[in-house]
């Protein structure tokens, strides 16, 4: 088989699995909301059109409502590739990060201080903040890949353990720091009109961050394909032995794949703080940063195939909690449904094992039907 045949046959292979992997969560889901709600089918309708706008005539005229749900899915899409970014990098390098929640916290506080205190027009002030939400995110990533590269430690216990000082030193900055004294609660001022980014759909914050997320993902897969660098982490993920006996500096490739995954985690801060929020209240989103490494799974690290990934991901996320607000299913199926879709993801070979089953006693049954 020429090898441009074998690629569009993996491709197709991929695509496939990904179907069966949401298709199967889906599906489990669905048999778990037979059991909570009083019209399982009215409630999953709303899971899968939730998302979309509401598109009519009107004497004549085209009329596009619920933009606003629009405007959530391509917000969440955008956040959502950033950390699937974030997560795949140092994926590639077999490097299993968690550590995108405090990257974000850092990025996020970096943007926001930055924000706060430099005087200046926008094009000053946001390329500002967003060079120093890059970078505190490269830093606090750089952190654990260093201790792994230098002491051996356990990058999923090192990254786990940053992101809780990451999380309460970004509250301490917070309350004793930046705190608005005349607010009513522990959050800082609005940022000046000059820190926000542009809105580019009314009643929304969609901003063109989103462009910029996807510039980002065909930036990594030219690092990772035309460069020495993400030709070091890619081989140390497939081979690290060979990598080392090749002359490849193995542990700086591998602290240098957790620091550059840290620069979109902290991006991502940037769009959370200047795009969506406008300020910095006590907390912001734990646990996203685990949406962001499933987001990279489902996309099998494959950096073109993060934005569409995540813009689905986004899709059911939005479908979810629209469904919460409007029908009698509870956030808790609502998160089963989305632990369904990891389980599936994280037992990849499920499916394929499954159809081989299958097909392996298709042939047996065959075989014994002739020698009959």
């Amino acid at each position: 088989m020429s090898a441009p045949a074998s690629a569009k046959g993996s491709m197709i292979s991929r695509v496939g699995r990904l179907v069966f992997v949401i298709a199967a969560a889906l599906l489990c889901g669905f048999i778990m909301t037979t059991f909570a709600s009083e019209d399982p089918v009215g409630a999953f309708k709303v899971l899968l059109t939730g998302a979309w706008p509401e598109i009519s005539f009107e004497d004549g005229e085209l009329s596009i409502k619920r933009l606003t749900r629009v405007g959530s899915l391509l917000e969440d899409a955008t956040t959502l590739t950033l950390l699937g970014l974030a997560v795949a990098i140092p994926f590639r390098a077999k490097q299993f990060t968690m550590g995108a929640d405090g990257q974000l916290f850092f990025g996020a506080l970096a943007a926001g201080a930055v924000s706060m205190t430099l005087q200046g027009p926008s094009w000053v002030v946001l390329p500002a903040a967003c060079l120093a939400a890059m970078t505190s995110g490269f830093i606090w990533g750089l952190i654990p890949g260093a201790l792994k590269a230098r002491f051996g430690t356990n990058e999923i216990v090192a990254t786990l353990m940053l992101n809780v000082i990451a999380l309460q030193f970004y509250r301490f900055c917070i309350t004793y720091l930046l705190r608005d004294p005349t607010a009513g609660f522990i959050t800082t001022g609005p940022f000046p009109e000059e820190a926000l980014m542009p809105i580019l759909i009314n009643r929304t914050n969609v901003t063109p961050v989103i462009f910029l997320a996807i510039a980002a993902a065909i930036i990594v897969w030219l690092i990772m394909r035309r460069t020495k660098t993400g030709f070091e982490i890619n081989l140390i993920g497939e081979n690290p032995r060979f990598a080392k006996y090749a002359g490849v500096p193995v542990r700086w490739a591998t602290a240098l794949s957790m620091g550059i995954g840290g620069i979109f985690a902290g991006l991502a801060g940037f769009h959370t703080a200047n795009g969506l929020l406008k300020n910095l209240p006590m907390d912001l989103a734990p646990g996203i940063g685990f949406e962001g490494m499933v987001v990279a799974l489902l996309a099998r690290n494959n950096p073109l195939a993060v934005p569409l990934v995540a813009l689905l991901y986004a899709y059911l996320r939005v479908g979810a909690q629209i469904m919460e607000r409007s029908t009698d299913v509870t956030r808790e199926m609502v998160m089963i449904i989305q632990a369904f879709i990891i389980i599936f993801v994280v037992a990849e070979r499920f499916g394929p094992a499954l159809f081989a089953k299958l097909f392996q006693r298709k042939a047996k049954s065959s075989t014994t039907e002739v020698s009959a």
